[in-house]
């Protein structure tokens, strides 16, 4: 190093490095030598790795276990101090509906300008994994302002070059490495600080220290702070079992003989509490196999690789056929086009590799290949030089340009040949002894045809028909079972029209005969059956057949029928005071129903013995008494308050014996008056019918007898007394 020494003098003296001081990690990680910021030199330190699995666990930069089932977006990483333009997020989301706890579905990387996101589509199968840049999907292996983007088949690998910063991303969960070098004491998230000490890892974003599951509530993305279901909650305790719930769990392997060689090295008393806790919390399964392989792939990074997949059915690998499974491969897998210039993934993971003695033809086909050389259209791996044919033409793997290069294929010029008959045209036709060369033959289009006459006689039908040996059709009348009748087709047994006063049809009888159907003809026979009170009559010598006639009247008795002639009345016999007459206008009958209307009839007005039917068999008559005093009727409206009815009411009318002489004895005028009155009455009520539709009672005396009753003699001689007529209100 350079010393000022005086008199504008500097001295060049040895600068000496102070001796190396071993150091812990926290993290049970292998300390690196790294050197000062002279690279003069070197030093330990402890690089960082933040891990994250099941549903889910983390351990933290500085080795802190924790869980916590948050189902929003979180920061991983965020520097404290802006350096490096880094920040890692996750996005966790439901394992299953069904279940309370969640999973890793995405994690995005932002750096230099890059938004890139890991994401996986299929949690609960195997792994669809994809990435993106800026929303835009890549085709991965992707390179570009310093950041590599690998897959491995289960897992994606991100490197940021300058940084040496690893991120992976799969269907087991996450991992993020980061040299202290650049991010020691400047990080913070669910991550923790990257300092080398556990007591700091559960900060909030001012500083304050607090629990782990506490913690991990604030570091939401800002878009997801306002979402219900983000809204921070007490934190729930995670119950610590000590053995798997499930007997059938491989937990155990863990702790097993399996991972011995990695046990000193790394301790996996963390994977294995995450792993009981997934047994005892989550139905699927499947998401106890994220523990072995998060474990696995951490004594992978530190060159202990384990076999441990064989072991167990359920965590079995699905590698495609024409790839293996290895437990420990390189992240950056070997292939044909490698550039000696590009930057290698110095970093170890498990994966679907090539078979032992072939590598990749290039990363993006990820097609296997025992030597390079071309790849066909058809994606097959080709030798340099190798001549093959590809669709009707000739291709050759160039060396030089590593290129396939096709030219089509020749064929001989075919022979002529000339076609003869309707429809037979020159065609092109593959040569069935090389499917790549055509052959001229005659072939049969239809389009080439000429028209066909489709007309045929009435009873005759078209049958187009391809002769054998021809191209064309050609029309036959052939003839159709049906009658033939002034150019009209019949079916057989459908009726033909025929001469006057015949019925013919259409016959079935020779319909096998090949000939036309033949019409049969028969007179017409009339039906002369009439309906009761019609006769058949034959009025008009132009027609074939008469027409029935009404001639009388029809009424119904108790359910049998009657006949009258016109003007005949009938009545029954137990009711004269009905009647029916049949009665003709012009061609119509028609039947009148009349009723006798009885006059009001009073026995006691009869003389004895003189009572009798009258002549029309329904009124009473008889011969009455001398005109003195007796029980009349007339027939009376009663109308109150709207509502009215009319009944025949009964009143008393006739001569009483009233007189007026001189006696003798009293020596002046003698009176004597009597006059007809009730004698017997009653109250009767009947019913009266209103406007509105309503009805109301009403009560009226009703007399029941009349007769002469003795009275004083009051009136005026000369007045007379007047019939007064009343209307009941």
């Amino acid at each position: 190093m350079a010393k000022c020494i005086g008199n504008n003098t500097v001295q060049i003296v040895p600068y000496e490095c102070p001796p190396l001081k071993n150091i812990t990690c926290a993290n049970g990680k292998t300390p690196v030598l790294v050197y000062d910021e002279y690279h003069c030199c070197q030093h330990y330190e402890c690089d960082c790795e933040c891990e994250g699995w099941g549903d889910p666990h983390y351990i933290t930069f500085d080795g802190l276990y924790y869980s916590y089932q948050g189902q929003c977006s979180y920061y991983l990483m965020r520097e404290i101090i802006p350096k490096h333009g880094l920040e890692i997020y996750i996005d966790n989301v439901h394992c299953d509906p069904t279940e309370d706890v969640s999973c890793p579905r995405s994690l995005t990387v932002n750096y230099g300008g890059q938004n890139i996101k890991l994401i996986n589509f299929n949690l609960n199968g195997r792994p669809d994994l994809k990435a993106f840049r800026n929303e835009v999907s890549l085709r991965l292996p992707y390179w570009e302002q310093g950041v590599k983007v690998m897959s491995t088949g289960i897992n994606i690998v991100l490197e940021i070059i300058r940084l040496r910063v690893v991120v992976k991303f799969g269907r087991t969960g996450f991992s993020v490495n980061l040299p202290y070098q650049y991010f020691g004491q400047n990080t913070q998230g669910h991550c923790g600080t990257c300092s080398n000490n556990q007591t700091d890892d559960c900060r909030l974003p001012g500083g304050k220290e607090v629990d782990c599951a506490v913690m991990a509530d604030y570091w939401l993305l800002e878009n997801d702070k306002e979402k219900p279901e983000c809204i921070r909650t007490p934190a729930k305790v995670e119950t610590i079992q000590q053995t798997p719930c499930d007997s059938n769990s491989i937990c155990d392997l863990l702790k097993s003989s399996l991972f011995a060689e990695c046990h000193q090295r790394i301790r996996p008393d963390n994977f294995y509490t995450g792993c009981i806790f997934d047994s005892c919390n989550v139905h699927n399964r499947s998401v106890e196999c994220t523990s072995l392989e998060i474990y696995a792939a951490a004594c992978a990074e530190i060159g202990i690789c384990i076999h441990w997949r064989n072991h167990t059915e359920l965590c079995a690998s699905d590698c495609p056929s024409d790839k293996i499974y290895r437990p420990c491969g390189p992240a950056d897998q070997p292939s044909c086009n490698d550039n000696p210039n590009d930057p290698i993934l110095n970093f170890t993971t498990e994966g679907c590799f090539c078979p032992e003695g072939m590598k990749l033809f290039s990363r993006e086909s990820q097609i296997c290949v025992k030597s390079c050389g071309c790849l066909d259209p058809d994606g097959t791996p080709r030798e340099f030089n190798e001549t093959f044919e590809y669709k009707c033409q000739n291709c050759v793997c160039d060396e030089s340009t590593k290129t396939v290069i096709c030219k089509p294929k020749p064929c001989p010029t075919p022979a002529e040949q000339q076609c003869s008959g309707p429809g037979y045209v020159l065609v092109n036709q593959t040569d069935p002894s090389d499917p790549c060369c055509t052959l001229h033959v005659c072939q049969c289009e239809s389009r080439a045809c000429p028209e066909i006459n489709m007309n045929c006689q009435v009873g005759f039908r078209s049958n187009i028909r391809v002769p054998e040996g021809k191209c064309c059709p050609e029309n036959r009348c052939e003839r159709k079972q049906v009658c033939v009748q002034n150019q009209t087709e019949y079916r057989p047994g459908s009726s033909v029209p025929g001469k006057k006063c015949e019925n013919c049809i259409c016959s079935a009888a020779n319909i096998s005969s090949g000939d036309l159907v033949k019409i049969e003809c028969r007179p017409q026979k009339c039906d002369e059956t009439c309906g009761e009170g019609f006769e058949y009559v034959k009025t008009n010598p132009d027609e074939c057949c008469g027409t029935c006639v009404q001639t009388h009247c029809v009424i119904s008795v108790n359910g049998t029928t009657m006949q009258l002639k016109v003007d005949e009345t009938w009545s029954p016999p137990e009711n004269k005071c009905e009647s029916k007459t049949c009665v003709k206008s012009g061609e119509s009958f028609t039947v009148i129903r009349s009723k006798i209307v009885c006059p009001f009839f009073q026995e006691s007005n009869c003389k004895k013995d003189t009572i009798q039917t009258a002549a029309n068999g329904c009124c009473k008559i008889c011969v009455e008494k001398e005109k003195a005093c007796r029980l009349e009727a007339v027939k009376t409206s009663i109308n109150h308050n709207g509502c009215q009815a009319e009944v025949d009411m009964p009143y008393c009318e006739g001569s009483c014996n009233t007189f007026s002489k001189y006696s003798e004895a009293a020596g002046a005028m003698e009176h004597s008056c009597s006059c007809c009155k009730e004698r017997r009455l009653n109250n009767r009520t009947i019913d009266l019918a209103c406007e509105n539709g309503g009805h109301v009672q009403f009560t009226y005396e009703h007399i029941e007898e009349c007769g002469c009753g003795h009275t004083e003699c009051t009136t005026p001689a000369g007045h007379l007394r007047r019939k007064r007529r009343f209307t009941l209100q």
